[in-house]
């Protein structure tokens, strides 16, 4: 049944590939125009872009580096100005770093930090306003199960979804008023570029320890996201979703 989303703009950031480019084709799919961020990826946020183009939906793409403050602004500017508003911000931009720690550079704890945490705060500081001032809007944040338990290798990956995590229930309190919804989604392992360069082992651990036997799918991610951001969860704030087939058991 369609989530009734038409006439709504979305602005996506880490859209130009995985979870954030299926997040991006839901909600088109699901009725919005779409803005999507990306820099290392941009050429493939275009072509989703296009995409969504081809769904009679309105879609423009922005390169944009999510770390950088005035950028944010800017995109969020370019947003509402292109589509008209905003209405959904989903904060899905991240990458990875992998070390344990005694052999983890300063380089790869900040760079993980500044891309998966402060790049989710500068977007959804940039569009607090819009949302505070329509006194409505649907915020939806990309954690990780790892964010929740930890995971060996990847503290500051770990440690940059926990923040998200405590950001996420930190703005459901400061927009609540403003009836601003503002919800996290925290993945398992999911079929994407960043799973490639896995080792054989973890990715065998990840499916002994799904209940359901197999590896997610972003579209998976994208209809819980999909969902967050509908009048259907109009009541649901402050809340992280595992979408992780069981893995956090």
């Amino acid at each position: 049944m369609p989530l009734d989303l038409a006439g709504q703009v979305a602005l996506v950031t880490g859209a130009g590939r995985g979870i954030g480019a299926a997040v991006a084709r839901q909600l088109a799919r699901e009725g919005c125009d779409v803005a999507l961020v990306d820099l290392g990826a941009f050429a493939g946020a275009e072509a989703v872009a296009g995409t969504i183009r081809g769904m009679d939906r309105r879609a423009i793409a922005l390169r944009t580096d999510v770390t950088d403050l005035a950028g944010a602004d800017t995109a969020v500017a370019a947003t509402v100005h292109a589509l008209g508003r905003l209405d959904i911000l989903v904060c899905n931009a991240g990458i990875t770093r992998d070390a344990v720690v005694w052999k983890m550079s300063e380089e790869a704890w900040d760079q993980v930090l500044d891309v998966n945490l402060k790049g989710c705060f500068t977007f959804c500081r940039a569009a607090a306003p819009v949302f505070r001032a329509q006194r409505s809007g649907r915020i939806v944040t990309i954690s990780s199960i790892n964010g929740l338990r930890g995971k060996v290798g990847q503290a500051n990956y770990a440690a940059s979804k926990a923040g998200v995590v405590a950001l996420t229930k930190t703005l459901a309190r400061e927009l609540g008023p403003s009836g601003v919804t503002v919800n996290c989604v925290a993945p398992g392992l999911v079929a994407t570029e960043m799973m490639v360069s896995l080792p054989t082992e973890v990715l065998d651990r990840a499916l002994k320890e799904s209940a359901l036997g197999r590896i997610a799918q972003p579209e998976d991610v994208a209809q819980v996201v999909a969902f967050l951001c509908s009048d259907r969860a109009r009541h649901v704030t402050g809340e992280v979703i595992k979408v992780d087939g069981g893995q956090y058991i």
